[in-house]
């Protein structure tokens, strides 16, 4: 899974554990798309580098099911990188945050790729996401049919904040996400 650092270092010890329980034989391999922001916006970097991370996950545990995808930009990189061409070994996408369009300018534009795509896939989103228009959203992964699957996290932003009037707590949410994440993955694999 493609992941931001604050990401990464708060929820891959619990989601390795958690896949562990489960009995699943998947692993979790955590990598950056970009090593500076100014090339956060370089599609192609990030696709290679996607492409390149996953053929490194097949070497280094062969016969492990894959499962890609990532975080906001580095969950749309990886789809479109397995839009483009299928990532060897690859069984699934998840997405948590998939940044749908730029916030206050919904479009469904950033999803066309999506339909390319003949993997399960599973999106991961806030309630209050700013970059994936709730309703929006519901109808891409409804025109995409039983291969998406859309779970949508209360009161969460982007980023999974939610705010201290909820009720919840960011960690609250963060469990939520993982306990939803291994479930379809055993589902997939």
């Amino acid at each position: 899974m493609v992941q931001a650092r604050e990401w990464r270092t708060r929820s891959w010890p619990p989601l390795r554990t958690r896949l562990r329980n489960a009995r699943s034989p998947a692993c979790a391999i955590s990598f950056r798309t970009w090593s500076s922001a100014a090339s956060a916006d370089r599609p192609e970097l990030a696709q290679a580098t996607v492409r390149a991370a996953a053929a490194q996950a097949l070497r280094l545990a062969p016969g492990v099911p894959l499962i890609a995808g990532g975080k906001s930009f580095g969950g749309r990189m990886t789809s479109q990188a397995q839009a483009a061409a299928a990532l060897p070994g690859v069984r699934g996408l998840a997405f948590l945050g998939f940044p749908l369009h730029p916030a206050k300018r919904p479009s469904i534009e950033r999803a066309r790729h999506l339909s390319d795509v003949q993997l399960p896939m599973l999106f991961l989103q806030g309630e209050r996401d700013a970059l994936a228009d709730l309703k929006l959203i519901r109808s891409v992964t409804k025109e995409l049919g039983a291969r998406a699957t859309l779970r949508v996290l209360g009161d969460a932003d982007h980023s999974f904040h939610v705010p201290a009037r909820s009720g919840r707590k960011d960690s609250d949410v963060r469990s939520e996400m993982l306990d939803a994440l291994v479930a379809w993955i055993v589902s997939v694999i």
